[in-house]
């Protein structure tokens, strides 16, 4: 039981590892932020997996517990951004019309690297934290917050982007805390 718990907060380390260098866009080329996003979501996905092998009984002490908390948490943040930018580039790979394209909504949409990091933060808090409600909360607070660049009309994909970003953001915060969550007693 133990040696499976080190396991699934190694694979949890790893991939929060692995989605580091990704969080700085700046540095690094679309195709190798996207082979690290998917690197992070398959370690995130064994995590899950091992995590889910370890047997119900209380764990001793709070190590592995209060470990898989955090890097869960530091996974969600520095790996959904990576995530989110490899969905807009399947979606904007597809979009031949730059009048409604979602990478041109993303200049209407400023600040969404930090909102998404923010939001994946609270979600992931929330969600560990035993208050799913707090979903919801994240996710109104996100939307009349950015609702009057969504009604203004000045990008027609603005909303596309939106719905885009916010699913990956939260799918992937909810993967996150699923695992630390695993690995709670």
């Amino acid at each position: 039981m133990i040696a499976q718990e080190w396991l699934a907060l190694a694979a949890l380390a790893l991939a929060t590892a692995t989605a580091l260098p990704a969080w700085w866009q700046a540095l690094l080329p679309a195709r190798t932020r996207a082979l690290l996003a998917a690197g992070a979501g398959g370690l995130l996905l064994l995590a899950c997996a091992v995590a889910a092998l370890v047997p119900g009984a209380p764990l001793e002490g709070r190590v592995v517990p209060d470990l898989a908390v955090a890097l869960a948490t530091v996974l969600a943040v520095v790996g959904g951004g990576p995530v989110t930018a490899a969905v807009f580039e399947l979606v904007d790979a597809r979009d031949d019309d730059e009048r409604t394209s979602v990478r041109r909504a993303g200049e209407v949409l400023r600040g969404g690297a930090w909102i998404g990091g923010l939001e994946r933060a609270a979600v992931t808090g929330a969600l560990v934290g035993g208050w799913p409600e707090g979903v919801a909360v994240v996710l109104a607070v996100k939307g009349l917050g950015r609702y009057p660049e969504l009604r203004s009309g000045d990008s027609p994909g603005a909303a596309e982007r939106f719905i885009i970003g916010t699913f990956a953001s939260v799918l992937w915060a909810v993967a996150c805390a699923g695992a630390a969550t695993l690995l709670r007693p």
